[in-house]
């Protein structure tokens, strides 16, 4: 009598070959896999973002989004399916929550649509003051 082949052989010799999606190695990498218009608004943001953080800050992936790192993460910044988003903290948010009107906001995420990027002189504000804010931090 012949021996049925077992599921389990199968579904492990599947699952070796299938590997999971890591992480991008770089923000060029995860930048490079993003469709436009959200990649052209990421990378203006990025750009943005640059000009206003310390010469010595360095950029990094952090919890499988872009960020940018000073003694610590300063703000990330990511595209999803639907909008873009930027991630400074919540105090920050609540400190500029005035000029964030008509955009979505929750405790520490600024929401706004793949096309229509944040002002860019709102992303040097909100990045200075997280700057200032993890400067005052560091002093302590």
């Amino acid at each position: 009598m012949k021996k049925a082949k077992s599921t389990k052989r199968r579904f492990r010799a599947k699952a070796q070959t299938q590997k999971p999606k890591g992480a991008p190695n770089d923000v060029d990498e995860y930048l490079a896999g993003i469709p436009e218009p959200a990649r052209g608004t990421l990378n203006k943001m990025r750009a943005t973002i640059r000009s206003a953080v310390p010469s010595e800050a360095t950029e990094t992936i952090s919890y499988r989004i872009p960020a940018f790192k000073h003694n610590g993460v300063l703000v990330w910044f990511a595209a999803f399916s639907t909008h873009c988003s930027l991630f400074p903290t919540a105090s920050v948010i609540e400190a500029f929550k005035n000029e964030l009107k008509g955009y979505s906001i929750s405790k520490g995420t600024i929401h706004f649509p793949t096309d229509k990027p944040l002002p860019t002189a709102l992303i040097k504000k909100l990045v200075k003051a997280r700057v200032a804010q993890h400067e005052s931090k560091k002093r302590r």
